[in-house]
């Protein structure tokens, strides 16, 4: 038994030294976060305006710390890094959001997160989204389940649309519904990974990414989602692919399979402008 073990764990496909990795590694990266938490940090704005602060950096280099000494031939593509375009000759890739929400963050809000992704061949195969101000570790492994805090966790069934359980842009959201009246959505998630982990764990029916997300925000929640019988993908139902040469993605929904199923046929129907 101990060799067919050892055999499996040099297979190519076998990511359970990876799980392994990652799973540690995000739990001290949390930790990490967690003690600068609410406390006075440098931050500054990238971009148009993205925050950024000293706490997103120092987890960022202890997670890259972590997993490239033990995966050095694995490419890395973080929301924190200069971007090394050799990740896309990678087969293997790990990608991270240090701190997904950093607004969230830098307010005291504790709906923020680590994310992290290992991608084989455009698609995510483990994930972890840790949550640490809230203590909510979701992890999962392709075709081994969600599971949070070490229970296994699934996304509702039904196609209902009870709106104050689904989560996203407004006006992309009122597109579903069909009566006109008002509606009212479940209150804003700062992080988009901790959102869309959400329908994982069944607290939300569906959420909503409004577009110009990233790979870092959404390869790990990805997974954990599907891996709860749910579906993540674009509104036109295509996939998601990951480590491509634009990280960018435009808009995306998340939902238990059926209920994403016909959401993706509303959309179909009544297409954006």
């Amino acid at each position: 038994m101990a060799d067919d073990d050892a055999e499996n764990d040099v297979h190519p496909d076998n990511f359970a030294r990876d799980a392994a990795l990652l799973t540690d590694t995000v739990r001290e990266a949390g930790a990490l976060a967690l003690s600068l938490f609410r406390t006075e940090l440098k931050n500054w704005t990238k971009g148009a305006s993205s925050p950024v602060s000293e706490a997103d950096i120092a987890v960022n280099d202890l997670i890259a710390r972590r997993l490239r000494s033990v995966t050095p031939d694995y490419g890395w593509l973080s929301e924190e890094s200069v971007d090394d375009q050799t990740r896309i000759g990678k087969r293997l890739v790990w990608i991270v959001d240090p701190i997904d929400g950093t607004r969230a963050y830098l307010a005291g809000r504790e709906d923020w997160c680590v994310s992290v992704a290992l991608v084989a061949d455009a698609q995510p195969v483990v994930a972890v989204v840790f949550a640490p101000a809230s203590d909510e570790f979701f992890f999962a492994q392709a075709g081994r389940g969600s599971w949070l805090n070490g229970t296994a966790v699934r996304a509702t069934s039904g196609t209902g649309l009870d709106f104050s359980r689904i989560a996203g842009p407004k006006p992309l959201v009122e597109r579903l519904n069909r009566s006109g009246g008002e509606i009212s959505l479940h209150p804003r998630i700062g992080s988009l990974a901790l959102r869309l982990c959400r329908v994982a764990d069944g607290k939300l029916d569906a959420a909503f990414a409004g577009g110009q997300s990233r790979d870092w925000d959404l390869a790990a929640a990805n997974l954990i989602v599907q891996e709860a019988n749910g579906s993540m993908t674009a509104l036109s139902g295509d996939a998601i692919l990951y480590n491509r040469r634009e990280v960018t993605h435009g808009v995306l929904v998340a939902a238990g399979r059926e209920r994403h199923a016909s959401i993706v046929e509303q959309f179909r129907n009544h297409p954006l402008p």
